[in-house]
């Protein structure tokens, strides 16, 4: 069994920062890419950003300058530092991992269950 566990998430007012992270636990192989994914009310689900196992990083354009992902490959751990939030940010913060389970011969999608981030005075 593989879980993706986040934390972080809150109310914080605009200019303000937090930050968000995700465990994944369990019966694990390898991961590959661990991102963060972002679902307003009414939009569609989005990348916001994402980074390999060997540190290569990508970032919607929405939240460039702003966001820093890292991670933790020895903890299986990502980070999503978000700084200068905008009340545009808020939304449903999604983990997402590229993962291998032990006994299986494949890479697959794992989601967190969302931390909620809210952005407002």
């Amino acid at each position: 069994q593989v879980r993706l566990v986040e934390s972080g998430g809150g109310l914080v007012q605009p200019g303000g920062s937090l930050r968000l992270s995700c465990a994944a636990s369990g019966s694990i192989f390898a991961i590959n890419t661990m991102g963060w994914y972002r679902q307003a009310p009414g939009k569609q689900r989005e990348l916001v950003a994402a980074i390999t196992s060997g540190g290569s990083t990508n970032y919607a354009d929405s939240v460039k300058g702003r966001f820093t992902i890292s991670r933790d490959n020895a903890e299986n751990t990502v980070y999503l530092q978000m700084n200068s939030l905008k009340p545009e940010d808020t939304a449903v913060y999604y983990c997402n991992a590229d993962l291998r389970a032990r006994r299986t011969s494949v890479f697959r999608d794992y989601w967190g269950q969302g931390t909620q981030v809210t952005v407002s005075s």
